[in-house]
């Protein structure tokens, strides 16, 4: 007898046990479903969560430094220090775009939320991005419609914006934005662009903004505007050789005396990155911990079950062993056994998990991709086959003779 014929001979005797007991398979297969669920929830979150740093990451481009007052993960006691710091002005940016030698733009952008009307409707909590000319460049935006800022728009500080299709749909269903007035807090902005849709990333939507002259904002809205200064550097080979230009720029003309600290930071893509790396494998680590628990006493009770399946069948393997059986063909019927059970188990944990992921995406990004369908069902089968080993090897190792006097 092959091998190939004993797994489909114990394949069909695996489904007549358990179809005979329905009740205790499933029973006993409620941990490893546990553990299947919550290794595919974790597991599904983490990749959409992969997914929507990455596309994060991509608007803050690995070619961009920002320099700012606040370093990014620093730490409660280096902020408390830098709050002090001089703010940077948009006087910084236009030094920093004269001299520096490795940028291809330079702009000084600040953030804050705001309050947009049109007629009779109303838009609260709007992300005010306030801009210079160079800025879409350094973002990466694009126009559906209309025009950027232009030098002369942030220079004079005019009442100019460009806002996102998010405020277009809820304006101006039927078109005709651009040349419109808006007003922002109370004050009127004339339309001269639409961006074009982005979609929202990690709960925040680049749609629902509008761009200002950065300018205008610190006149009309901030009188202390925390100012970031955006360089894109026209080489990605020559990030570091840019960083430490950018440094010296910024000393010099800030006037910092050599011996003395920084009074800026300069924040790149790769802090983000390690800062999320950080989270993500706290994340996965516990997740792991919950699955393996799940996954241990699930493994305990397929263990006890098959203990019991041997007892309870010593006559049949007594009988098989007498006609011919060999130890490996008892060894994997209780193995395939096991791993069947497990199996369904997993199945069953997937079928589960995959509706509550589309719930969990609506709130938060999450998806289950086939690499991750395909791991739960191996480590079903591998829980299946590592919890039924001791079991399959007893009832392998029993003497024929003795098994038949069992009654």
């Amino acid at each position: 007898m092959n091998l190939l014929h004993e797994l489909k001979e114990s394949v069909l005797i695996a489904w007549s046990a358990l179809r005979t007991n329905k009740m205790r398979s499933m029973l006993t297969a409620l941990g490893i479903i546990i553990g299947i669920v919550t290794v595919t929830l974790m597991g599904s979150a983490i990749a959409g969560l992969n997914t929507e740093f990455r596309r994060m990451v991509a608007g803050i481009g690995a070619d961009n430094l920002y320099v700012q007052r606040f370093a990014w993960f620093a730490g409660e006691e280096p902020w408390r220090q830098a709050r002090n710091r001089r703010e940077l002005t948009l006087r910084d940016a236009r030094e920093v775009e004269r001299l520096s030698s490795f940028a291809v733009a330079v702009g000084a952008e600040a953030n804050g939320n705001g309050t947009v009307s049109y007629q009779r409707k109303q838009a609260k909590g709007v992300w005010v991005a306030a801009n210079t000319e160079n800025s879409a460049t350094i973002r990466g935006l694009s126009l559906s419609a209309g025009r950027w800022l232009s030098e002369s728009d942030v220079q004079s500080a005019r009442p100019v914006c460009v806002i996102g299709s998010y405020l277009v749909e809820r304006f101006f269903p039927y078109g005709g934005a651009v040349g419109s007035r808006i007003k922002l807090n109370d004050m009127p902005f004339e339309v001269i662009g639409v961006l074009e849709k982005q979609g929202s990333s990690f709960g925040n939507n680049p749609d629902d903004q509008i761009v200002i002259p950065v300018t205008r904002f610190t006149r009309e809205f901030t009188r202390w505007p925390d100012v970031s200064i955006v360089v894109k550097i026209r080489n990605l080979q020559e990030l570091d050789d840019a960083k430490e230009e950018l440094r010296g720029i910024l000393r010099k003309i800030r006037r910092v005396a050599p011996g003395e600290k920084d009074d800026f930071a300069i924040n790149q893509q790769d802090a983000l990155i390690s800062f999320f790396n950080v989270i993500g494998g706290s994340i996965a680590a516990v997740g792991l911990f919950i699955t393996g628990l799940s996954l241990f006493v699930g493994g305990i009770g397929i263990m006890n079950i098959m203990f019991v399946s041997v007892a309870e069948r010593t006559r049949e393997i007594g009988i098989r062993k007498a006609i011919g059986a060999k130890r490996r063909t008892i060894l994997v019927q209780f193995l395939v056994e096991a791993a069947t059970i497990t199996l369904g188990a997993g199945i069953l944990g997937l079928l589960i998990a995959w509706p509550i992921t589309l719930v969990i995406d609506h709130y938060m990004a999450a998806s289950m991709p086939w690499w991750l369908v395909g791991i739960a069902l191996a480590v079903s089968v591998l829980t299946g086959v590592v919890s039924g080993f001791l079991p399959a090897w007893r009832a392998a190792r029993m003497d024929p003779v003795e098994a038949l006097r069992s009654e």
